[in-house]
């Protein structure tokens, strides 16, 4: 008898030694889980920040817009779950974001249109949310995409430009009617 109690002690010993083990090795497997997370997070909001303090920089963002433009990034996951899921659709967004402002800022350094482009960031500034709840799924799926497309930049040249060019064209116009003698002719004949 007290043979079975001695294997069902070492049995039960054996057992919980391998439960404690396969515990613990899932708390290790969670905890590299959420590192491994926070770590692409952290890439993700440390890219986006670097990025819109070179827009900052190169004076399309006013610096005390900075901070907002970050809380798109800042106040995702405050009413959203912490899964990789979520964490996708947030760099797709930013991604998203900063390859528009980027698309623009080269269209407009090309057509002079940089004050406009500033304008239009100021725009998508002044519709950001300011409460930290306002950032949730809806926001992300819907909201900002639209706002992102009001970003985009017209792809003539600036208006001086073109104000430029529709006057050399009246000239050459008004030229060849003086140029011209059959419209003398008709300017005579009506005076």
């Amino acid at each position: 008898m007290s043979y079975v109690v001695f294997v069902s002690i070492t049995l039960l010993i054996t057992i919980l030694g391998v439960y404690v083990v396969i515990e613990n090795n899932r708390k290790k497997a969670r905890e590299a889980e959420k590192r491994v997370f926070n770590e692409r997070l952290k890439e993700i909001s440390s890219h986006f920040k670097s990025k819109i303090n070179e827009f900052v920089s190169y004076k399309l963002i006013r610096p005390k817009h900075a901070p907002q433009f970050n809380a798109i990034v800042g106040n995702f996951f405050v009413v959203q779950a912490h899964n990789d899921e979520n964490l996708e659709v947030l760099e797709r967004v930013t991604d998203h974001l900063l390859a528009t402002i980027g698309n623009e800022l080269n269209k407009c350094r090309e057509n002079g249109n940089m004050e406009l482009l500033a304008d239009q960031l100021f725009m998508f500034v002044s519709e950001l949310p300011s409460a930290g709840i306002a950032y949730n799924k809806a926001f992300y799926s819907e909201i900002l995409p639209a706002l992102i497309s009001r970003i985009q930049t017209p792809d003539t040249p600036a208006q001086t430009d073109t104000q430029e060019t529709v006057q050399s064209e009246e000239d050459a116009a008004a030229q060849t009617e003086n140029n011209d003698p059959s419209v003398q002719q008709q300017k005579a004949a009506a005076l």
